[in-house]
């Protein structure tokens, strides 16, 4: 039986997406349930599983934009498994048996030996490479993707004229989408930003003294993301309208505070959201991060974690920039920019004593946000984060840091 495998949907409003890798290559026997390719939506990249066991043949290629529903490849349900090729649950069930003096052993050459796999082959175009210059690792000597990015060109492989070589590559669809809202958001707010600089030594303090405790009894480190996370929290309260956004003639406003984290992924910049982070204490706050991070470290991050957000905060201070003027992320109407903690001269009663200060940024829609509502937010989170024992942990650290 021939087992049509279509692109499902991977949310609400998404029509297209982009073949971005396939995990196996065309007329090898897959298992059920086994990650076939990864799928780019506008959104997020997703895994395709395969549905049935059997022999696989490819329909699309890498690159290739398919209309959701649309068949991406077939799978031979009848094909017997080729003998001597392990399934899954094999590999889990079977103990490797130690080896003294192990000999590799050559792989045969094979109408397979030098044949490069679709991303392999793409990647090695991309660096100006032939097949003939790479000896596969992969079944029966197929050069195989891990081969293609470890494969570094050589002199004899660069042009005889001493040209450099530059590539052409399309931007994944979700790179693609993400630029497209950068310059709507440029062209369609009144974006302005506000600056201040915070005082980072009582938090310095607090963690010095709690953070061995707080991960022993947690699980997580005692980060600098809970505490401007609370901060943002109690600032929103203050004032409301940078937890609003703007629908067209109508103003809508948010009882709730869902705090949208930017995070680096192996596919560029995520944004999962915290629910409810007005509900959540420092350790709720740190392992509802942790959680989200890795999660879209390893490219499970879903949609519905990426939406719905009230209001962002980034921080560019892990990449060592010292200031910014972050773009809002749309619908939401402000986001908050981290940067790094440099020891600078602070006068402090009256001494000029050194300090270790990060400069923050407040970028904000002017249409929907006065000058009042940006500076006085910013100056809220500036007093939460310099005093946050009386303005973030009721007076009371230890309790605070327990729950």
């Amino acid at each position: 039986m021939i087992l049509e495998m279509r692109v499902p949907s991977p949310g609400e409003s998404i029509t297209e997406v982009e073949i971005a890798t396939w995990l196996v290559e065309d007329g090898e026997y897959v298992e059920k349930d086994q990650p076939i390719a990864e799928v780019d939506s506008d959104k997020a990249t997703l895994e395709l599983p395969a549905e049935e066991s059997g022999i696989i043949t490819l329909q699309a290629e890498e690159g290739d934009a398919v209309e959701v529903g649309a068949v991406v490849c077939l799978i031979d349900t009848a094909a017997a498994k080729p003998e001597g090729s392990s399934t899954i649950s094999d590999k889990a069930t079977v103990k490797e048996t130690p080896k003294v003096n192990p000999i590799k052993e050559e792989v045969a050459n094979t109408y397979a030996s030098g044949t490069a796999s679709p991303a392999a082959k793409k990647i090695l175009a991309e660096k100006g490479m032939d097949t003939t210059t790479i000896k596969g690792t992969g079944k029966a000597g197929r050069i195989t993707k891990d081969d293609a990015v470890k494969a570094v060109p050589s002199m004899g492989t660069m042009p005889a004229d001493g040209n450099r070589v530059t590539t052409r590559k399309k931007m994944s669809m979700l790179r693609r989408k993400v630029a497209e809202r950068l310059v709507a958001v440029k062209s369609e707010t009144a974006m302005l930003t506000t600056f201040n600089e915070v005082n980072m030594q009582p938090i310095f303090d607090l963690r010095t003294q709690y953070k061995e405790d707080f991960k022993a009894k947690h699980g997580v480190g005692l980060g600098f993301m809970s505490f401007f996370t609370l901060a943002v929290v109690r600032a929103l309260k203050m004032y409301p309208d940078v937890n609003s956004m703007i629908d067209g003639d109508f103003k809508i406003e948010h009882d709730f505070q869902d705090i949208s984290i930017a995070v680096s992924g192996p596919k560029g910049l995520m944004v999962p959201v915290i629910r409810n982070a007005e509900k959540l204490s420092f350790k709720g706050v740190e392992s509802e991060v942790k959680r989200l991070a890795i999660r879209a470290r390893d490219g499970q991050i879903t949609i519905d974690e990426m939406t719905g957000g009230t209001f962002t905060i980034t921080n560019g201070g892990v990449f060592g920039s010292m200031l910014s003027t972050p773009i809002i992320n749309p619908p939401q109407s402000a986001i908050l920019g981290m940067h790094n903690i440099v020891n600078r001269p602070m006068a402090v009663a009256g001494e000029v004593v050194i300090q270790p200060i990060m400069y923050v940024a407040l970028s904000y829609d002017h249409r929907i946000i006065d000058g009042r509502e940006s500076v006085g937010f910013l100056v809220a989170i500036k007093e939460a984060l310099e005093n946050p024992v009386a303005l973030l942990m009721d007076s009371n650290p230890t309790k605070s840091l327990e729950m």
